[in-house]
């Protein structure tokens, strides 16, 4: 079987869903630390955009982390992370695009924006975000523990890494997790105690140190 390889950054919350996808799959990959602030020349000439997470299995060469996860999950059926419907996977999907749209732009614009009323702006947009996903946790409900209800899929795997992140976030900035959002809060206990996810997972801490190092350098 041709070996998988993965391009990777450490804090880079898009390979951190790959990451988990291979765990979950028991899939073994080697991994290779990019540094973003000096690539690598192989690495440049393997990307055509120079950003990270990048697979790399026999002739195939995937970037962008939704198609390598549906690629992972195609190449790998076993330990499925997709539902069978054709209608629960639509809605799979569905959430993936939330995760990227409403949750990772607006963190992507907050950490570099300069303007007070923009920050607030994207605070406030990303709080929303996190009540749209209350709303639809909560309404499923006993219903089991994740985004679909009892099988884990790539609508948990897109969402969590910022989760995973969001009290770092809060250090640097005005954002906050809503403390009555707790359907969230099940949530998030529920993938953390998966021991694919735990095998992944950096404490608060680490990630605080790590991005105060990453934007000192």
């Amino acid at each position: 079987m041709d070996r998988l390889r993965l391009y990777t950054f450490k804090l880079c919350p898009f390979a951190h869903r790959v990451r988990l996808a291979l765990a979950e799959k028991r899939l073994l990959a080697e991994q290779i630390e990019i540094d973003l602030k000096n690539k690598p020349a192989d690495f440049k000439a393997l990307s055509p955009d120079g950003r990270v997470p990048l697979l790399v299995h026999g002739p195939a060469k995937l970037w962008e982390s939704a198609v390598i996860l549906e690629y992972l999950e195609e190449a790998f059926p076993q330990q499925s992370l997709m539902p069978s419907q054709p209608a629960a996977r639509a809605k799979a999907r569905l959430w993936m695009e939330f995760a990227n749209a409403r949750l990772f732009a607006p963190t992507h614009r907050l950490i570099f924006a300069k303007d007070d009323a923009l920050r607030r702006e994207l605070v406030a947009e990303m709080v929303g975000s996190v009540r749209a996903l209350e709303a639809a946790v909560t309404e499923r409900s006993g219903d089991g523990s994740y985004l679909l209800g009892d099988q884990f899929t790539l609508a948990d795997i897109a969402l969590y890494p910022w989760f995973e992140q969001a009290a770092t976030l809060a250090r640097f900035s005005a954002f906050r997790m809503p403390a009555d959002c707790r359907g969230v809060a099940k949530w998030c206990e529920a993938i953390a105690r998966r021991p694919a996810v735990q095998s992944c997972a950096r404490s608060d801490d680490w990630y605080t140190e790590s991005y105060q190092r990453y934007f000192a350098a």
